[in-house]
């Protein structure tokens, strides 16, 4: 079985000073897993949160499954994310006190083909944070020009 799927939310570590990860199992339907194995999923504009001790991946998107019937899935419904207990009650001190947010940073499909989400316990980034990184990245880019002009 081939697992090549690895779809990334690009605009996180941007957005957000991550702090530590998890990777989280996810309860899907029959449909939804057929769908993310096709690479049709969207993890860009989604976050977690908690509900009832259960933590929820809200506005994540599962494009419907092209050779479903009737029995498909609604694409932008909550999906539970499934880790040990000790891991959520930890993540729902940290949110509650601290003021931090729970982000997905990539959905993937493991070696026994199960479906995983990347996530992380991030602290929002403030305006001139991301214009440091934005300068950084374009000085970067004009060193690495000027070293390969002069190879």
């Amino acid at each position: 079985m081939k697992n090549d799927i690895n779809i990334k939310n690009r605009k996180a570590k941007f957005e957000y000073e991550i702090l530590d990860t998890y990777v989280a199992g996810i309860k899907l339907a029959g449909t939804e897993i057929k769908a993310i194995r096709e690479g049709k999923a969207s993890i860009a504009e989604s976050f977690c949160e908690f509900s009832n001790s259960e933590l929820f991946v809200i506005n994540m998107t599962v494009q419907e499954y092209s050779h479903a019937t009737y029995f498909n899935h609604d694409p932008k419904h909550a999906r539970k994310l499934l880790l040990n207990r000790k891991e959520l009650r930890k993540l729902e001190k940290e949110v509650k006190n601290s003021g931090l947010t729970i982000v997905p940073l990539r959905l993937f499909i493991n070696d026994r083909g199960l479906a995983k989400m990347q996530i992380a316990l991030a602290k929002g980034k403030k305006l001139f944070d991301k214009r440091e990184v934005i300068k950084d990245r374009e000085n970067k880019r004009k060193l690495d020009r000027i070293q390969k002009e002069y190879k």
